[in-house]
This record gives structure tokens, sequence and C-alpha cells, in this order.
């Protein structure tokens, strides 16, 4: 770990680069998944420690490193949106490499990926992980559900940080002008209501300090959807403003092209311990 070192008379202070750098994520100690309503609970499965998000990544943060915005509802603290797969992970090495890290991806633009045979991705780079290297990623997988559901501080919530969406989350019926609970989804409900994104940490966060991990936008993981009888796409947790409560639950998992994008589609970052 890099220590700064400042004299001020009669002492020094020491000051942690790495926990300055880290102030806007959340360490998460490893272990094996304690949160019963986990699709990864009592499986042999132990995850590493690692660092996420403490919020979704906002407009200003993607403004800041990619130089333009693609968000439908325009706000610096709102989290980005209309972000496909690949323009993240672009992102992610990116603020790497501005950041001086060591990008995590290779990603081949010109080259093809023979696995993806999805007819709806027309861009199917091919994009591979550097082992090892400190920079910028997106989560996998399990360990957006692992970090979701309190890791090691788990109280086995539904959603992430309650069994009560409206405490933690943003979804259909609470992210517009006045709550429809009770209503049956429709679009036309969603326009007349003003429903759209908000402001990253306006909800309560879960037992790790982590915020809208349930709701507000759904965010891409690393990994590729497991059900060999859909198109082939990525895999998106957390649910979003945009749709209903079972949507946000921890072990809900969505699939999507990964050349897909949405006003309630985004994500959050990773990096090793």
């Amino acid at each position: 770990m890099r220590k700064l070192f400042i004299l001020l008379a009669p002492f020094f202070v020491i000051i942690s680069c790495s926990e300055k750098e880290n102030k806007n994520f959340v360490f998460v100690k490893g272990g094996s998944f304690k949160n019963t309503n986990s699709s990864y609970y009592g499986k042999d499965l132990t995850i590493s420690n690692f660092y996420i998000g403490r919020y979704e990544v906002t407009q200003k943060e993607w403004v800041e490193i990619m130089g333009s915005n693609p968000s439908e509802f325009l706000g610096e603290n709102l989290p980005v949106e209309n972000v496909n797969w690949y323009d993240c992970v672009k992102y992610c090495n990116t603020r790497s490499l501005k950041e001086g890290l060591e990008p995590y991806y290779t990603i081949g633009e010109n080259k093809k990926d023979p696995y993806n045979d999805n007819g709806l991705d027309e861009i199917k780079w091919t994009v591979t992980i550097n082992e090892g290297a400190n920079g910028y990623r997106l989560p996998t997988e399990q360990e957006w559900e692992y970090a979701a559901g309190g890791g090691q501080m788990s109280k086995n919530y539904t959603y992430s940080g309650s069994n009560t969406i409206n405490e933690v989350g943003y979804y259909w019926c609470n992210s517009g002008e006045k709550n429809l609970k009770g209503s049956d989804w429709n679009w036309s409900l969603l326009q007349n209501n003003n429903c759209k994104t908000k402001i990253v940490g306006s909800k309560l966060p879960n037992e790790l300090g982590i915020f809208d991990i349930s709701g507000n936008v759904r965010e891409w993981c690393y990994d590729w959807h497991n059900n060999d009888t859909d198109p082939k796409g990525r895999v998106l947790k957390g649910g979003g403003w945009i749709g209903a409560d079972y949507c946000c639950e921890i072990n809900f998992q969505g699939n999507y092209e990964a050349n897909g994008k949405g006003s309630d589609t985004g994500f959050r970052l990773c990096r090793g311990e």
C-alpha cells in the first residue's frame, strides 16, 4: 500500500493513498455466500476480496472520462444510462489509463468474437481479461450478487439492504411523481407519472454501505447469460426504475445483447483487492 508522509510538527500524519483513491469504493471481504436468497447460496463457491463502487457510475464520472453524455435523463449525479456492455468495458480501460492503472481488458474492436452468435449484436468485439491487472472492471455476476446480498454481513434480505423495496431502490412504482403501488404495469402509466432515474445514494444502503444496487438502473456484469436456449447476451442485475419489484431481487438475472442499451441500463465499477 502506497503511503504519503506529511510532517505536521510535532507529529507525523500518515495518509493512505489507496484509501483516498477508493473513497467511492466499498471493500468487500470475500468468503462463501451467507444470504439464503442468493442463487449461489449453499454452493461450493468462495468469493475473493474485492472493491465495488459505492454508487452506480454517474453522468459526471462518465463525461469526465468519455467526453460526452449518452443519457436520456440528464443530471451530473444521476446514473449514466443508455450505455451498452461494450461502452462500459471501454470506459473501464479508459479510466484505468487516465489514473495510471493497468487496463483489465484487452479489447479487439476489429476482431469478431466467434462465441457471440447473437444476431441482434452487430458489434461482437472480442474482449478478454488481463488477469492480475489493477484497473477498473465490471463485476462478475457472482461478485455482484455476493455484494448485493451483504457479503459476510448479510441479514438475508430479499432486496439489497431490505425486505422492503421502497426503502432501498427505485422501480416502476416509486420512480415517478406519485406512488403507483397496486397498479398493473403499463408504459403509459410510467410516462404519465414522469418515472425516471434518481440521484444516486438517495435511498438506504445495504449492509456493506452500497447504494442503489437494487433498482434505479440495471447494471451490466461481465458474464455471459447462462441459459443456452436464449440468444447469447450479457448479464444484467438489480432491476431498474422501469421494471417490476421482483427484478430488483438480488437473485434475479437479466439477459441483454451486449450492444443493447436503454434509459434503465447502467453499471458500477469493480476492482481487485
